[in-house]
């Protein structure tokens, strides 16, 4: 199994396409393995002309975990939302941003073209602005800049998120099943398929103890708002209408900051990556790597 030593940890990582073509980083969102960009999207990519890098974050998959390294996620959530001092957290966004930029520099690549979705989505934001020269673009899916105003769910998809996982496998998949089904397209939501991932998931790391240390980076990493503000990377920010667990006005404030960023909205998206809605997005990721330059 192929894995990288980056800042300090290791990272399980994948390719697909050829390595002379320019290189996509895909970064996953929270609690999300690398199965999460189903291999079927990392394949047509590839076929478009790009070498595709997918990889676990830490404290998941096949990554390394903190085990046991604690955290009071109660405590972050509650000073993040009041705007008070942070206790102290494992790691934050920037953690995650330097462990892409090693992943990078293992594989011998300069600069990369990155896109993430949700957390992934905040954790390109933060490579871009921390690490600009590493980047040739950034595409920001169904995510925000971490200013509480615009990063908000319905009531039923923040509870299902934060719900606590079942450790027995069949109940684990039933759970998941019915909170993905909140979050997801309404028009595309397939259970037979959320389920087949659930079950892959759980049968290739059942890890729930990362979770708190991933929320924790999340809540403890400050907005991105400045930042984002002053980015000269050419931008994509794509978004579902249908997402109710980072709310639309998430992708409009990260398009509304880059400067010249493009928004692409789609009405039929939720918080996933739906097949149906496959090609629209692959050619969307194609046209704004291959097109896009540099701010001025």
């Amino acid at each position: 199994m192929p894995h990288a030593p980056a800042n300090g940890i290791e990272l399980y990582y994948e390719t697909h396409g050829d390595r002379a073509d320019p290189a996509l980083l895909l970064v996953n969102g929270y609690s999300s393995q690398i199965l999460g960009w189903f291999a079927g999207f990392r394949e047509r990519l590839a076929e478009q002309g790009r070498f595709v890098v997918s990889f676990d974050n830490r404290d998941v998959g096949l990554s390394t975990h903190l085990d046991g390294v604690e955290v009071d996620l109660r405590a972050v959530t509650k000073a993040a939302a009041a705007g008070e001092p942070l206790p102290p957290v494992p790691y934050t966004l920037s953690t995650f941003a330097d462990d892409a930029v090693g992943l990078l520099d293992y594989l011998d690549i300069d600069a990369a073209h990155i896109a993430g979705v949700s957390m992934g989505g905040m954790i390109v934001q933060q490579m871009a602005i921390d690490h600009s020269d590493r980047v040739l673009t950034m595409t920001s899916i169904m995510s925000t800049t971490g200013e509480p105003e615009y990063f908000e769910s319905s009531p039923e998809a923040g509870a299902a998120l934060m719900a606590p996982w079942p450790t027995d496998r069949d109940e684990f998949i039933a759970a998941g099943v019915a909170s993905r089904k909140i979050g997801s397209s309404r028009r595309y939501f397939d259970a037979d398929l959320a389920a087949e991932l659930l079950a892959a998931s759980y049968d290739r790391m059942f890890y729930p103890e990362g979770l708190s240390r991933q929320m924790s980076a999340v809540r403890g990493s400050p907005p991105r708002a400045a930042g984002l503000r002053q980015l000269r990377v050419p931008t994509l920010v794509i978004h579902g209408r249908d997402d109710e667990l980072i709310l639309p006005k998430g992708g409009e404030r990260t398009a509304e900051l880059v400067p010249s960023a493009n928004l692409l909205f789609l009405g039929d998206m939720g918080h996933d990556l739906p097949k149906p809605l496959w090609p629209l997005i692959i050619d969307a990721i194609i046209s704004h790597t291959a097109h896009a330059s540099p701010r001025p």
